[in-house]
């Protein structure tokens, strides 16, 4: 389908006053809007244990039960280091310096995964066309799970609250191994084209998908044995991706959130670009620092998606700020304060569209 337009209603100053106010937060405290030391600490902090624990596993084969610990480690410092360094590096919000951005971005090639086809799924896709069935290709899970009542229901839907838990862990492995390649291949994010990939992105593209084989699949190989590295390998990558599985679908697939449906005649969805994303996205958990800390703040995801070039570090301040404005112009502002809550809510979602 074609991308649909966002109707700019007229006289409206919801965005507008948004952004007046958070830029006056960040001047009146004399702060900028990017990164700060408890993020590049976070950061070295995460990368350090984890190719520790690379290094330890495969070098120094440590007793089953302690590399089988370190492994479950590995596979949620996977999902730290793309909450916390990748993403924000991805929105050029890690660092006021655009290297230490493309560093921070492209850190999710060493985890498996293309920064090139995630900028384009990711930032300017999921962004702005956030919950639209045909073009979000983060609810395009078909055949295996019905997002939305526009998608086409299966029989086998109505069981889908309870097999996706297993469906969220082969999220990793599917998207390094599989739809990477599709959509390099086809050009496409679902239906939407992706610009014309340079030369070095086409270098880089398969330069770090070579490096990450060698990494974890041909050298572990090598020093451990097939079957070893297999075990490993999986409890990486499908501890990996349930985490991730589970804290992107908590912030748009709930009971509460919308999936809005371009009117037919002139597609065009029927509210302005930011009130579209917070009626698509809820948040959860937001006064659990230790979920705040370890998610890199995704569970502000109302204020990562009006503002995704601040870094999560400053959600919790700002997040007061888009609170009262939505209140005063009775904008429904979706949030769990507990992550459980968020969980149920997901899982009845899933439960009502495979059985409505």
């Amino acid at each position: 389908m074609a991308t649909p337009k966002f109707l700019n209603a007229a006289g409206s100053t919801f965005h507008q006053e948004l952004k007046r106010r958070v830029n006056e937060y960040f001047t009146k405290a004399k702060k900028p809007a990017t990164g700060n030391f408890s993020l590049y600490f976070k950061a070295g902090l995460f990368w350090a244990s984890y190719i520790f624990l690379y290094i330890h596993v495969l070098f120094f084969t440590p007793p089953t039960w302690i590399a089988i610990l370190e492994c479950v480690l590995m596979g949620g410092l996977t999902a730290a280091i793309g909450f916390n360094v990748m993403h924000d590096g991805g929105h050029g919000s890690f660092s006021n310096s655009k290297f230490w951005n493309k560093i921070a971005a492209f850190s999710v090639n060493a985890l498996g995964a293309s920064a090139i086809m995630w900028n384009n799924k990711h930032n300017i896709i999921h962004h702005t066309y956030t919950n639209i069935d045909g073009v979000d290709d983060d609810i395009e899970i078909k055949p295996m799970l019905r997002m939305c009542e526009t998608q086409k229901k299966y029989k086998i839907h109505r069981y889908q609250h309870i097999y996706v838990w297993f469906l969220y862990t082969l999220l990793l492995i599917i998207w390094v191994f599989a739809t990477d390649y599709t959509k390099y291949f086809k050009k496409k994010v679902g239906s939407v084209p992706i610009k014309k990939m340079s030369t070095f992105e086409h270098f880089a593209f398969w330069i770090a998908k070579a490096g990450y084989a060698f990494m974890m699949i041909a050298l572990p190989i090598y020093k451990l044995g097939f079957l070893q590295w297999l075990v490993g390998f999986l409890i990486i990558a499908m501890f990996a991706g349930l985490i991730l599985s589970v804290v992107f679908q908590l912030a748009h697939t709930v009971e509460e959130t919308a999936f809005p449906v371009p009117v037919a005649d002139i597609n065009k969805i029927e509210n302005e670009w930011a009130i579209h994303q917070i009626q698509t996205t809820a948040n959860f958990a937001t006064k659990n620092k230790l979920i705040c800390w370890l998610v890199g703040g995704l569970n502000f995801q109302i204020e990562h998606h009006l503002f995704p070039k601040i870094s999560h570090v400053h959600y919790p301040a700002i997040s007061k700020i888009i609170k009262e404005t939505c209140q005063e112009y009775g904008v429904k502002y979706i949030e769990f304060h507990k992550m459980r809550h968020a969980l149920v809510s997901h899982t009845l979602h899933l439960k009502r569209m495979g059985r409505a």
